[in-house]
């Protein structure tokens, strides 16, 4: 479907709405005594003194503090980026690896005693463990899941700028590494906001926060019950909805200018028939090699900046 428009006017959609919707352990049986019958070993036993428990299972008690719902963010630069960018209030606990020195621990540990936050050194193979085996770098903050946001405050936020709103959805992409670059490049070009779908869909992980560098702090994402719903609700608010697809319009005679949603369809199959049914034009990226699709997020690159271009043209 193509929707070739001189962008000097556009009719109203229509009036706004908003869019704001412990098990007990197992019992060893009692080892037999040489010294004499297998009661009076029992009892001998219950009147020892405990041992104390070695480092590592310290290390794990003092990790039951760890909710299912507790995200992680790890590795160097999304944590600097975190401790620089971040809201001390979200962070529950660092993790530290033992013997690590230079910029990193340094801002760690300052961040942590100024705003009297648990810091906790552990050997490297704890963070192995808690990272499974991930590209630590030697820190790991947790920190409470991520705050989602309704549609509607990210259009607040875009009026409150006084800009027209550029917002990006993303109909069941399953890569955290893919939303994570997206949300780096919203951030780059200045886009107010990412909408994502409940179910079928990539959340926001430690995967997300670590590959977005950032990101994160600056760009809100939004989750909906229902992306058919959400874009409809959207158009009826005066904004544009274009999605992506093999056959649509090439994006070099995109009109992109005003307020305008841009939907990215799945790594493998694209947007789905509904989705596509329901947006106002399909844009394509013309390719002449051998490879006839790109990665989502480099295909996310190319749209978007082409949209930065119209909207923040040379003087």
């Amino acid at each position: 479907m193509k929707n070739k428009r001189t962008g000097a006017s556009r009719p109203e959609r229509g009036k706004d709405r908003d869019n704001s919707r412990n098990e007990r352990p197992g019992r060893r049986p009692p080892r037999r005594s040489a010294a004499g019958p297998r009661g009076s070993d029992r009892n001998d036993r219950r009147d020892r003194p405990q041992r104390a428990q070695p480092e590592a299972d310290n290390e794990q008690q003092s990790d039951q503090a760890l909710q299912p719902e507790t995200e992680f963010i790890y590795g160097k630069h999304a944590a600097l980026s975190y401790i620089n960018d971040g809201a001390a209030d979200k962070v529950n606990k660092i993790f530290l690896q033992k013997g690590l020195h230079g910029e990193l621990a340094d801002q760690a540990r300052e961040f942590a005693s100024q705003h009297r936050l648990v810091l906790q050194e552990v050997p490297k193979t704890r963070l192995d463990e808690l990272t499974d085996q991930g590209n630590h770098q030697g820190i790991l903050i947790t920190v409470a899941p991520y705050d989602y946001v309704p549609v509607s405050t990210i259009l607040a936020q875009a009026a409150a700028k006084d800009e027209a709103p550029l917002l990006i959805i993303l109909d069941n992409l399953n890569d955290p590494h893919n939303l994570g670059s997206i949300l780096r490049t919203a951030d780059a070009i200045g886009a107010h906001g990412v909408i994502i779908p409940k179910r079928r869909s990539v959340g926001v992980t430690a995967v997300v926060a670590k590959t977005a560098t950032g990101a994160l702090e600056h760009v809100p994402v939004a989750r909906v019950t229902n992306l058919v719903a959400t874009i409809k609700e959207l158009k009826d608010q005066g904004i544009w909805v274009f999605g992506t697809a093999m056959a649509g319009e090439d994006y070099r005679q995109w009109n992109s200018r005003g307020p305008m949603a841009l939907v990215i369809g799945n790594e493998g199959k694209g947007i789905s028939p509904l989705v596509a049914k329901t947006v106002d034009g399909l844009v394509t990226i013309p390719m002449i090699g051998h490879v006839q699709s790109l990665n989502a997020s480099v295909a996310t690159s190319v749209l978007l900046y082409h949209v930065f271009d119209q909207r923040h043209p040379l003087a």
